[in-house]
C-alpha cells in the first residue's frame, strides 16, 4: 500500500510539474505571439547609429561631446530623411521633409543640446530632460531664466535622434554626458552657484550625479537641484524589461526589443519605445537606492537642497517612492522642499475617484515636524475649481496649517496632472490647448478626435493624457525663490 502511495504521489508531482512547464511555455509563447502581432518596424526603429556617445567614446569634454552630435545628426540626416522613400506621404511623420511634425520647421532644434552664454549671469542652470523626450521638455524653464543664468541644455544619448538610439544605451552613458556638461557649466563659471533642474529620468541622473560624489567624499557640484516628476521608482514590472529584451535575442525577434511601436507623430519626443529604455531607468534608480542607503549621517548632510514638483498621480513613475525612497531619508534643516498637486476634487470628479491618491502618502506624514518643507496644492473646499496651497510643515497640526490662496483654477475638465505635463505652460504651441496661428506646425494638444476605439494609431489614453500644467505659474515662482537663495557649493 505504501508502495502504491509513493508512487503514485510521484506520478502526481511529475504531472504538475510538466503541467507547470507546459503552461510557462504556452504563455511564453502567447506572449510572444502578441507582442509580434504589432506594426512592423519601421527604418528609425532598426538603423543603428555609429556617433552615439556612449561612456567608452573617449570624450574628456562637453565642446567635444557637441562636436560629435554634429556628427550624429549629419548622420541622421543621411541615413534616414534622405534615406526613407514612404509609398504615401504622411503630414505626421517627424522623419518626413516639411511635414507637420518636421523638427526643422520649428526655429530652434529643441532636439540638439543648446547652450546659452550669458556674460552678467548670477549662476548657471543645467537642464536634463526625461527618457525618450529631448531638450524641448526644459524649453520655457531655459526661456525663464536666460536673462539671470548661463544655462546649458543636454540632450541625453539615444535621444532626439530614432527611437532605435535607445536600444542599445546604458545609465552610465548618460551619466557620462552629465558630468561632461557639469564640468563645463563650473568651468564657464568659476566661483558662481550652479542649479541642475531635472525631469523624470533627469532627476535620476542629477540625483545620481551628487551621490556618486558623496559616496566619496568628493565635493559636491550643485548649488541645489530641481526635480520635476522625478524617476525615484518605478512599478516592479519594470524589471521584467531585461528578460523581454533577452528572450527577443534569444528567438531573433526584433519587436520583443519594444515595450511600444507607434506612429512617430511628435517632433520632440519618441512615441515607440524600446524595452532596454525601461531597463536603463530602473538600474538608475536601483543604483540611486544602493548610494542612498549607504550613506553615513555626514554623507545625507551633503546632499544639496532639494526641491521637488510632483503629482500625487503618475502613470510613469512612482508618486509615492518621491516620499517613500528619497525624502524620508533626508535630514532636517537642509532647505529640502517638496511640493505636491493633488487631484481635482471637483464634486463631479470625487465621485469618480475609484480610491484617494492621498491615502498612501499619510503614515510618512505622521511625523511632526516633518524635516522638509510640504507644500500642497489643492482645491479650495469653498470654492469648486479654485486652488490653494497648504503647508504642511506640521502634519498633525494640519487644521492650523498655514493656507495661501491661488489665482490659480483647475480647468473644468482636467481631473489630474500626468507625468508629461509639469514642464509645459498652457501657451506652449505644440502640447497647450490654445489655438494658435502656425498651420503649418503640428499642434498635439488640440489633437483629440472623437469615434469607435481601436481604429486610430494614437490611442485615446494619449489623446487624453494631460500635456500642461495649470499651475505652471506657482510652480516657477517657488523656482526663482529657491534660486535665489544662493546657497554656497
Amino acid at each position: 500500500m505504501r508502495t502504491i502511495v509513493i508512487g503514485s504521489t510521484k506520478h502526481l508531482l511529475f504531472a504538475a510539474l510538466y503541467g507547470a512547464v507546459g503552461i510557462a511555455v504556452a504563455i511564453i509563447f502567447t506572449a510572444v505571439w502578441f507582442l509580434n502581432n504589432r506594426p512592423d518596424l519601421s527604418l528609425w526603429h532598426t538603423t543603428h547609429l555609429t556617433h552615439e556617445y556612449h561612456q567608452q567614446s573617449g570624450l574628456t569634454s562637453f565642446k567635444q561631446y557637441l562636436s560629435l552630435e554634429d556628427k550624429l545628426f549629419a548622420e541622421v540626416d543621411r541615413k534616414i530623411y534622405r534615406k526613407y522613400q514612404p509609398k504615401v506621404a504622411s503630414a505626421l511623420n517627424r522623419y518626413e521633409r516639411h511635414s507637420l511634425s518636421d523638427p526643422a520647421l520649428w526655429q530652434q532644434n529643441w532636439n540638439r543640446s543648446f547652450e546659452w552664454e550669458n556674460p552678467q549671469a548670477e549662476f548657471g542652470i543645467l537642464l536634463l530632460h526625461g527618457m525618450s523626450d529631448s531638450p524641448y521638455v526644459m524649453k520655457h524653464i531655459a526661456e525663464h531664466y536666460q536673462y539671470q543664468a548661463h544655462i546649458v541644455g543636454l540632450r541625453l544619448p539615444g535621444h532626439g535622434t530614432v527611437p532605435s538610439g535607445l536600444t542599445d544605451i546604458t545609465w552610465p552613458d548618460l551619466a557620462g554626458a552629465v558630468s561632461l556638461a557639469t564640468t563645463h557649466l563650473a568651468a564657464e563659471l568659476p566661483g558662481k552657484p550652479i542649479y541642475v533642474i531635472g525631469f523624470s529620468t533627469g532627476a535620476a541622473l542629477a540625483l545620481n550625479h551628487e551621490l556618486e560624489n558623496i559616496s566619496l567624499n568628493k565635493p559636491t557640484s550643485f548649488a541645489g537641484m530641481v526635480f520635476l516628476s522625478p524617476a525615484v521608482g518605478l512599478a516592479p514590472i519594470a524589471a521584467g524589461a531585461y528578460w523581454q529584451a533577452k528572450l527577443g535575442r534569444l528567438l531573433g525577434q526584433d519587436k520583443l526589443y519594444w515595450n511600444s511601436i507607434q506612429t512617430e507623430y511628435d517632433p520632440f519626443r519618441y512615441q515607440s519605445f524600446a524595452v532596454n529604455a525601461g531597463d536603463v531607468v530602473y538600474r538608475l534608480t536601483l543604483r540611486n537606492q544602493t548610494l542612498l542607503t549607504g550613506l553615513d549621517d555626514k554623507q545625507f548632510n551633503a546632499i544639496p537642497a532639494i526641491l521637488t514638483f510632483q503629482s500625487v498621480v503618475d502613470d510613469t513613475v512612482s508618486s509615492i517612492s518621491v516620499v517613500d525612497k528619497l525624502y524620508q531619508y533626508l535630514p532636517e534643516r537642509r532647505g529640502h522642499e517638496l511640493v505636491l498637486f493633488d487631484v481635482n476634487r471637483n464634486h463631479n470628479h470625487n465621485q469618480l475617484l475609484m480610491q484617494d491618491p492621498l491615502i498612501p502618502f499619510a503614515p510618512f506624514w505622521v511625523t511632526s515636524p516633518l524635516p522638509y518643507r510640504l507644500s500642497l496644492l489643492e482645491n479650495n473646499s469653498h470654492a469648486n475649481n479654485q486652488v490653494q496651497v497648504r503647508e504642511l510643515t506640521h502634519v498633525s497640526k494640519a487644521k492650523g496649517a498655514e493656507i495661501h490662496e491661488l489665482d490659480l483654477t483647475w480647468p473644468n475638465e482636467v481631473y489630474s496632472l500626468s507625468h508629461v505635463a509639469l514642464t509645459f505652460p498652457i501657451e506652449d504651441s505644440l502640447y497647450g490647448p490654445l489655438v494658435t496661428d502656425e498651420s503649418d506646425k503640428i499642434q498635439i494638444g488640440r489633437g483629440i478626435y472623437q469615434g469607435e476605439r481601436g481604429i486610430l494609431s494614437v490611442s485615446a489614453a494619449d489623446m487624453l493624457r494631460q500635456k500642461w500644467n495649470p499651475f505652471y505659474p506657482y510652480m516657477m515662482g517657488r523656482m526663482d525663490e529657491f534660486t535665489q537663495q544662493r546657497p554656497s557649493i
